[in-house]
């Protein structure tokens, strides 16, 4: 068995480790409540609420590990993108994890030094093994199925805001040696809205080892061209094994928009929101669903209830948490059992 305190000098891979798909049991789910009022201004309290009433619906299936409540101090909550990426080993089961930098979506904020720090508390305190990269790579910006391919997007990943001198084979090389994944998948790219520059669990996720949902839109709404590129490119993708993914239509919902402040991050004003029912997780067989009140949310639950069968459903109203720009998933980082 691995110890913590070891250096690992070869990568998770070549060790024997990989990423399991999310609907694989799950040992916790780790969370930070929100608290950045930058972030959700003039409606955290809002925010909060909406968050409570998730957390709480949340632990009914899976343990509950609150960063704050733990005494590990962050910039903001959206832990599935500072949080650290877990893997498991192929044959033993144990779960290590990978720590990569976070520099805030490309430098888009200030320094973020305690939400880079959180993997490595987290290694430390629960004598976890943890890989320690000097690569920049956020977990919302990556989807598995568990048996050998990653979903992403070249908005994101090959984006000089993250790894400028990094060509696309090294990205490849750096996901296969960190997930144990032998196939990529890209996409283009990401809907209006998210500051995240295209992550993918705003746009399409697996829901099982050989199917696909994905946003699709209207020809009237302002992401209908990305998302058009991004199911031309769904529909010429293989997975690990060579064969064609089931695709299935996730809708958007209708656009929602906010008007912002002027803060220390520029001069505000009415933004769209990067709403999707896309940004779900799943956890011990319930599938919690952002909605957010509007005429999608019952479609997109019937879809993802038709997607994965013998899942339980759980709707949760994230119209106050997306004013961060964000939702369910990017608010969560979950840790395989």
């Amino acid at each position: 068995m691995l110890d913590a305190t070891l250096v690992l000098s070869e990568s998770p891979a070549a060790l024997g480790f990989h990423m399991p798909a999310e609907w694989d049991p799950l040992a916790c789910v780790w969370l930070v409540k929100p608290h950045n009022e930058e972030t959700w201004p003039n409606c955290l309290a809002q925010a909060q609420a909406e968050w409570e009433a998730w957390r709480a619906k949340l632990a009914r299936v899976v343990d509950v590990r609150e960063c704050t409540a733990l005494g590990i101090p962050t910039n903001d909550s959206w832990i599935r993108d500072f949080g650290p990426i877990f893997v498991k080993h192929r044959t033993t089961g144990v779960v290590a994890g990978n720590s990569f930098r976070f520099n805030g979506w490309g430098d888009k904020y200030e320094v973020r030094s305690l939400d880079d720090a959180v993997p490595s508390q987290i290694s430390t305190r629960w004598k976890m093994p943890m890989w320690h990269h000097s690569f920049v790579l956020e977990g919302g910006s990556i989807d598995v199925n568990g048996t050998g391919t990653v979903l992403t997007t070249m908005q994101c990943l090959e984006n000089d805001n993250r790894n400028p001198t990094a060509a696309k084979g090294e990205i490849e090389r750096v996901l296969h040696d960190a997930l144990g994944i032998t196939n990529i998948v890209w996409l283009p790219g990401g809907i209006q809205g998210d500051d995240t520059d295209g992550h993918i669990d705003d746009i399409a996720r697996f829901v099982r080892r050989d199917a696909i949902v994905a946003l699709r839109a209207p020809a009237t709404h302002p992401d209908f061209e990305v998302l058009e590129r991004n199911w031309a490119a769904l529909s010429q993708a293989r997975d690990e094994r060579g064969e064609k993914f089931e695709l299935i239509a996730l809708p958007v919902p209708a656009e929602i928009f906010y008007d912002y402040p002027a803060d220390r991050f520029g001069p505000g004003g009415r933004n769209m929101l990067p709403a999707s029912h896309a940004n779900f997780l799943i956890a011990n067989g319930t599938v919690f669903v952002p909605v957010f009140g509007g005429a999608s949310d019952d479609v997109a639950c019937r879809v993802l209830a038709d997607a994965m069968p013998g899942m339980r459903i759980e709707p949760v109203l994230a119209r106050a948490l997306v004013v961060g720009l964000g939702s369910l998933h990017c608010l969560s980082c979950h840790q395989p059992a």
